[in-house]
């Protein structure tokens, strides 16, 4: 079983001290690797980890820093070995014999490149001396001199190649469509709607285009990474699409174009989401208004003490059929469950690592939707989605049963030469995951639900025309969830209330006082107040929400893992997190008791992340299954792309038994592993987890040809 935790980077009291006499060229006496326990890239990441908390949360540009550092480290470490080809740095040194010396080479030219890339990014980081003494002493303690600045690799060894390649990657990054000299700040964007002033204006009386994204105005803003800022945020990253990628081919971009001719690229294109016509709608069964509607009603799930009790262990939760993901807009209630929330899960009946049958864990669902909500959006120390992938990953490269065999095969490699390359794949696919998500974004530029839900309360009820303020657009009416207020209205007796709409929902931060003591609950309350469950200082994040990053970033790294593992569940058959009891939740006392949220296989946290959006109040479902099918093709060409340098040489596809021809031997191999058991190999051609009919068509594609 894996045990998660929210990593913390702790660095000694004497840290200051040692920066300050280490910065004149003093070397400390402990040289290589910092710890007899971690390898130094290892270190490196736990450190950008560190570095990334103490900044803004801005998923695009860290998950860019992950995707540099990692290339960094990866042609590092390629430049002294056999096989692999790197990746951006290609230079000619002397093959090391030694064994020792090689290993020594690699290390430090991983220290050298990290340390000097690292430093670029994060000067200016809000993090400030912090993260730069951080920094440092990472350096130093693996052997760092920083006076030391050749990039003449071909005379002055490792050292000056770990500084030639971070200045390899920093020009390519200077020029990669990022707008890296100007703060990556935004050059032709422009919002279609004004602002939200949700603290001050009940509803959404000013918004001009229901289907666009619309700004939140904070008198304090403080981003998901828990730091204030000054102004309201501008919607980050939406001309993202315009970075160059790690593995999408060209074929994957659509090219659209702004009315003045600016360029938006849109990756793995999923085309528009729901859109609402005011002329012409369909209640409840327009997608617009169901997917919606679904947010407001999972937002009356947030409530521990209403009795409802749900199994969130692996035996219940989990084994979704990847098929149900292209369901189109009208069919997502059988993937949903629009009144008691949660997907169209199947559950495990064993764990494979102990043969048992999964044991359940019943808790309230209030708590459940609650900790999902807060963990998968990171807490305030956010290291985002993309560098919560990197925790997962950590955690279960430290797990006692894993090992570290590339793609699940072979021979066990030594710790630095798999997570070099594991950081390598995952931080390729995590920036495309960037790239794809926000072009879509950028483009879409849909609504968010806050904005969505008090726009469409104002357009009134959309259920019954011999009522009052019938509109197609507006909210529909449920008994006992969502109603009009009515004369006599024991909860909203004011006259001026009479005819707007009330809903049972999570009442929101005007209930919060004290959040270590104080929980808001759920209650009716009019439709106009209604906030996401989220921190009052945040309400919702900096940009458009289709397609959902969460999604996206989460299914392509659950489908990394599950390649390079060679196992699509977690050692010992469960990752698991525990939220102890009234010690979790940041913005509200709870859980009310311990929650362990659990999972069978990385593809079960990756769903079960994009179902925290829903109930956190920042997606509707229109948002999610598209993300998760972008990450799936997303994590498909960065795994092809990895492993065409990492193993010198592209894989034959469906050549199973290495012979350089694709004929009856291979058929026979698939036909083999025909069943229904998950599983990740050579024969799951597909890339679903499972070998089935999918895998042979695709194999008969192949069939009767010889490899290039």
């Amino acid at each position: 079983m894996l045990n998660l935790t929210h990593n913390t980077l702790l660095k000694t009291p004497w840290m200051v001290a040692m920066f300050a006499a280490c910065w004149g060229g003093f070397v400390p006496a402990v040289q290589g690797q910092a710890s007899n326990e971690t390898t130094v890239v290892r270190e490196w990441n736990e450190t950008l980890l560190h570095a990334i908390r103490n900044d803004l949360a801005r998923p695009t540009i860290h998950a860019r820093n992950l995707h540099h550092w990692s290339m960094a480290c990866y042609d590092a470490w390629a430049a002294y070995d056999t096989v692999a080809a790197p990746f951006l740095v290609d230079v000619e040194i002397p093959y090391i014999e030694d064994d020792a010396s090689r290993r020594w080479a690699q290390e430090t030219a991983i220290n050298y490149a990290s340390y000097r890339l690292l430093w670029n990014r994060f000067v200016d980081s809000p993090g400030g001396t912090s993260t730069l003494m951080t920094l440092y002493q990472q350096f130093a303690l693996a052997g760092g001199v920083n006076s030391f600045q050749s990039t003449d690799y071909v005379n002055d060894g490792p050292a000056a190649l770990g500084n030639f390649i971070a200045q390899q990657v920093m020009a390519y990054g200077a020029v990669d469509g990022s707008n890296e000299a100007n703060g990556h700040a935004n050059q032709h964007y422009t919002p279609s709607n004004p602002e939200l002033f949700i603290e001050s204006v009940p509803g959404n009386p000013w918004l001009v285009q229901p289907n666009r994204w619309q700004s939140i105005s904070l008198s304090t803003f403080v981003g998901q990474s828990g730091i204030p800022e000054t102004e309201t945020p501008p919607f980050l990253s939406p001309e993202w699409g315009n970075v160059t990628p790690f593995g999408l081919p060209d074929s994957t971009m659509t090219l659209h174009f702004a009315e003045d001719g600016w360029p938006y690229p849109v990756w793995i294109d999923q085309d528009a989401p729901p859109l609402v016509d005011l002329n012409y709608a369909q209640g409840i069964d327009d997608p617009y208004t169901w997917g919606h509607s679904m947010v407001l009603r999972w937002s009356e799930h947030l409530d521990p003490t209403d009795g409802v009790m749900l199994d969130i262990s692996p035996a219940s939760v989990g084994n979704v059929d990847p098929a149900l993901f292209d369901l189109g807009y009208e069919e997502y209630d059988q993937f949903y469950n629009w009144d008691e929330g949660g997907d169209a899960s199947q559950g495990w009946d064993v764990n494979p690592a102990t043969g048992q049958a999964y044991e359940p864990q019943i808790v309230p669902r209030g708590d459940y939707a609650r900790v999902l909500a807060e963990f998968w959006a990171d807490g305030p120390d956010s290291e985002t989605p993309p560098g919560h992938w990197f925790t997962i990953l950590n955690g279960v490269m430290d797990h006692p049963d894993f090992e570290a065999r590339w793609m699940g095969e072979g021979d066990e490699m030594a710790a630095l030469d798999w997570e070099v390359c594991a950081y390598f794949t995952l931080g390729g696919a995590m920036h495309d995951a960037a790239i794809a998500a926000w072009s879509h974004k950028g483009w879409y530029d849909y609504i968010r639900p806050v904005s969505a839900l008090r726009w469409m309360q104002g357009r009134g009820q959309c259920t019954d025309p011999s009522l009052p303020n019938y509109d197609v657009t507006g909210l529909p009416l449920i008994d006992g969830f969502c109603e009009m207020v009515t004369p006599g209205d024991l909860d909203f007796p004011s006259a001026s209330d009479v005819d707007k709409l009330k809903v049972r929902a999570w009442k929101g931060p005007d209930y919060i006082n004290n959040p270590d003591s104080d929980e808001a609950g759920v209650d009716w309350i009019l439709v106009e107040n209604w906030w996401p469950y989220q921190r009052p200082s945040f309400v919702t994040p900096p940009f458009a929400g289709y397609v959902s990053g969460h999604s996206t970033f989460s299914r392509a790294a659950a489908e990394i893992l599950t390649a390079i593992t060679g196992d699509p569940y977690f050692p010992g058959g469960m990752g698991e997190f525990t939220a102890p009891a009234n010690d979790f939740l940041v913005f509200e006392e709870g859980p009310s008791q311990d929650i362990v949220l659990q999972w069978a296989t990385y593809r079960d946290a990756s769903d079960q992340c994009s179902l925290s959006r829903i109930w956190g109040g920042i997606h509707p479902p229109c948002d999610d299954l598209p993300g998760r099918r972008i990450g799936i093709e997303v994590a498909e060409h960065a795994l092809n792309m990895a492993r065409s340098l990492i193993e010198a040489e592209a894989p034959c596809m469906a050549d199973l038994n290495d012979d350089g021809f694709r004929g009856i031997d291979d058929l026979l191999i698939i036909l083999s592993s025909y069943n229904g058991t998950p599983m990740q190999g050579t024969e799951d051609l597909t890339g679903d987890g499972f070998v089935g009919v999918d895998d042979i068509l695709d194999f008969l594609l192949y069939y009767d040809q010889a490899c290039d």
